[in-house]
Parts: structure tokens; sequence; C-alpha cells
């Protein structure tokens, strides 16, 4: 009786302080207290849903490394710069009390485990760099240099190495496009809204209008990171399309590449043509079939002949962008490898750089005035080489072939056609992104990084999936 009591005035206390807890939110907060309180229990379940799994948190972080970005400018008072990093913590926390999922630590014992503990253990070492200015800055930097890639390696292999987490990444990767393009589409025909207006004001209005033309960023970083973002989906959906999979299927993949190319000309980034160039050209040779290839080298080389020879659609202002990526001649091509000279110079004699974190925005804000701040590096591999020296690029270099080499050794042993051809989008999608990294600092910047290292993990789970797939169909 006494117990019952005690239960009861619990719940009447827990009531009240609700209540109150509900009060206070409405007067203080008003509008925003009242939505508050509807938030808070989708809130709650989503939290409980992503600490399930940690396959769910890694969902979590393809979301924010899409999104989050993109939100800043409408909510700039929160760091939203940091949810990538937030989830993958939330990965971390629910594979390490996770109880229902048994652990397979063999999933890591393999050569892109050693070569992402080996280029985390350089970046650390870059701490020690004498000519590094700030301890901040290479604490910024280092989570898009190695960082993520060190966490969301590991965290892949581990717990979302089956089928079904293959097939709902590339649906993930397919649908966040979707819905970027459609952003895309609204900012081109209908026109930008007052937060993306001020942010273009804030700074990147020189180079995202061009003669008034606008050069359209979705809810990407910028135009740059879109234009190879959507270029990615394009070509990944264009293999799909190809695959053993049914005519509706095929067709819905078609239509979205058709969509995300289309886009990809909106942004007006030229580089982002060496996505879907580079990874068919990758993907042809991965086919070894010799007539696919040479059809689609005619396709290709019809591509570059319309683009470079002929002065068709000229008055188009996108398909003059585009065209002027082939120009030799180009003035900003000339501008970028006067950079690179004055960049070689100054690291003559700095075999390690000049420390992570000590160019482009975070050398602007740690250490401005500097030459590595003050000049713009225009590439990712211009970024690692003047942060980490030549002996900093060529391990990323080494790293990233040889990533790509034992991938499509693991693609050629696939049974199975629709996976193979799924991981060959994969494959495809991240020579396309290393290539075009060589014109834009794409591959450290989100949502690419998270993609192309969970793109690794799956290709070299190739095996294990290939395997579930003969288990299941016997």
């Amino acid at each position: 009786m006494e117990v019952a009591k005690n239960n009861g005035a619990i719940a009447f206390l827990g009531m009240l302080v609700f209540a109150i807890v509900v009060a206070l939110l409405v007067i203080y907060l008003e509008i925003l207290g009242i939505a508050v309180l509807f938030a808070l229990p989708a809130g709650v379940a989503f939290f409980y849903w992503v600490m399930q799994k940690p396959s769910n948190a890694l969902v979590l972080t393809l979301i924010c490394a899409f999104f989050a970005i993109g939100a800043i400018r409408y909510i700039s008072a929160i760091p939203l710069g940091l949810t990538v990093d937030f989830a993958l913590i939330l990965a971390i926390i629910s594979a390490i009390f996770h109880t229902s999922i048994k652990t397979d630590f063999k999933k890591i014992k393999n050569s892109l485990m050693l070569v992402s503990v080996i280029w985390m253990g350089y970046n650390v070492a870059e701490i020690i760099n004498p000519e590094a200015r700030s301890m901040a800055a290479w604490f910024y930097a280092v989570r898009g240099t190695a960082l993520y890639m060190i966490l969301t390696v590991p965290l892949t292999l581990l717990y979302a190495n089956k089928i079904k987490d293959l097939d709902r990444f590339i649906n993930y990767i397919l649908l966040f496009s979707f819905l970027a393009s459609l952003w895309g589409l609204r900012q081109y025909f209908i026109g930008l809204d007052a937060a993306e207006i001020r942010w273009l004001d804030s700074g990147p209005r020189t180079t995202h209008v061009l003669f008034g033309n606008l050069r359209v960023f979705s809810f990407f970083s910028d135009a740059g990171q879109f234009g190879a973002g959507i270029a990615h989906a394009g070509l990944m959906a264009a293999i799909l399309a190809l695959g053993p999979f049914q005519i509706r299927t095929k067709l819905i993949y078609a239509v979205l590449s058709l969509l995300f190319f289309y886009l990809m000309i909106l942004t007006g980034t030229r580089g982002s043509l060496i996505v879907p160039v580079g990874g068919a050209m990758a993907f042809l040779f991965a086919t070894k079939n010799f007539k696919i290839m040479a059809g689609g080298l005619i396709l290709l080389g019809a591509i570059f002949f319309f683009l470079k020879f002929t002065t068709i659609a000229q008055d188009n202002y996108q398909v003059r962008r585009m065209r002027s990526a082939l120009d030799p001649n180009d003035a900003s091509l000339n501008v970028r490898k006067e950079n690179q000279k004055k960049f070689k110079s100054y690291l003559q004699n700095r075999p390690f750089g000049g420390g992570i974190g000590t160019s482009g925005s975070w050398g602007q804000r740690f250490s401005p005035g500097t030459f590595l701040a003050e000049t713009p590096n225009d590439s990712w591999y211009v970024k690692i080489w003047a942060e980490m020296g030549v002996v900093g690029l060529s391990l990323h270099l080494t790293i990233l072939l040889f990533i790509a080499l034992m991938a499509l050794l693991k693609i050629w042993k696939v049974k199975d056609e629709g996976l193979k051809q799924k991981l060959l989008a994969l494959f495809a999608g991240y020579i396309g992104i290393i290539m075009a990294s060589y014109g834009n600092p794409i591959l450290g910047q989100m949502p690419t990084g998270i993609v192309i290292y969970m793109s690794w993990a799956y290709l070299y789970l190739a095996p294990d999936l290939d395997k579930e797939l003969s288990e299941r169909n016997f």
C-alpha cells in the first residue's frame, strides 16, 4: 500500500515538473517553444532509433554530411558544421554499448584499415611540424583530411556490412541528390530565398554570379562542391541503369542520371566535367567488355569533339562554361598554374609542408596574412602539398591509387552480376572524384568525403557481400 502511494507521488511529481517545463517553454520561447514541444517527441524517437544500431548512426552521418552545411545559411547560431562529428561519435557510442550485434573484428583486418591508420598517423605527426602555426587550426582541418576517414571506414566495415546496408547507402545517395536537384532547380527557375541571397552577399557572389548567370549551388557548400557531387550521383545512376535490374528500376536510374547531369551543367563548374568522363573511362576499363568499352569511348570522343571543335549551342552560357574547361589559354587555368609555381618555390625546402590548417579558409582564420593562407590552392592535391609537403602528397596519392587497385581486383572476382554493377558504380564514382579533386578541393569536403570513405568500405567488402548473396540464393 505504501509502495503504491510512493509511486503515485512520484508520478504526480513528474507530471508537475513536465507541466512547469511546458509552461516555461511557451512563456519564454512563445511560438518557438510550442514548436519545440511538438518536435521533442519526434527528436527523442529519432535519437532512440539512431542509438539502436551503429548502422543507423552512419545513416545520420550521411544525412548530416548532405544537409548540415546548407542548413547553416538558415540557422547560423548552432554549429551545424560539427554535426558529422556528433553523428560519428553517436555511432561509436552505439557500437560500444550495443548488445544485439556481434562485432566481427576480422572485417577490419585488411589493407584499407592499414592505409587509413598510416594516413592518420602522418596527420598526427604533422602536429610537430615546425612550420605549423596553430594547434586549433590542426584540430579543425584534420577532420576533413584524415579523422572522418579513420572513423567512417571501420564503422562501415564492422556495422554496415550487409547487402541491405549497401543498397540503403546507394539509395540514400540518389535520394539526397534528387532532393538537392529539386532545390537547385528552384534556385535557377524560381529564384533564391533571403538566406541564400544573404550568403551570396557575404562574399561568394563574385564566384557564383558570372555575367548575370547564377551558378546553382543547392544546399551544398558552394557550386563547385555541388557540381562534383551531383556529377558523381549522375555517373552512379547511369552505370546502375546499365545493370541487370528490372526495366522499371533501370528507367528510374536513367531519368535520375539525366536530371543529375543537367544540374551539373547548371552549376557552371567546369572541373565537375571530369567526374563523369574520368569515371566512365574507369568503368569501361573495369568491365573488361571490349564492345562496351569501344562504344563508350566513341561516345566520350563525340562529347569531347562537340565541346572542343564545334561552336554548337555557343549562345548557351552553361555550354560556353563547359567548353572553356578544354581551353588551354583559359585565364582561370593560367592563374592556377602561376599559383602552383609559387607553391613550388615556397615548398622547395619544406618537405613536410606548412602544417595542417595553414592554407585555405582555415589558414585565413587562424594564420591570416601568411603566404599559404593568402595564396589560393584551388585543388585538393595542392592543399595536401601545401600543408603536408611533397612527402605527404606522395603518401596520399599512393594510398588513393592503392585503394583503387585493390578495389578493382576485388570487383573482378565478384560473381553476382547485380552486386558487381553496384560496386562498379561506386568504383567509377571514386575514380571520377579523385580525378576532379585536382581542379577543386573536393575529396575532403562534405558530403563527398563521407560518401567516398563509405564507398571504399563496400568495395573492400565485395567478397563478403558476394558470399552473402550466394548463400542466400543457395
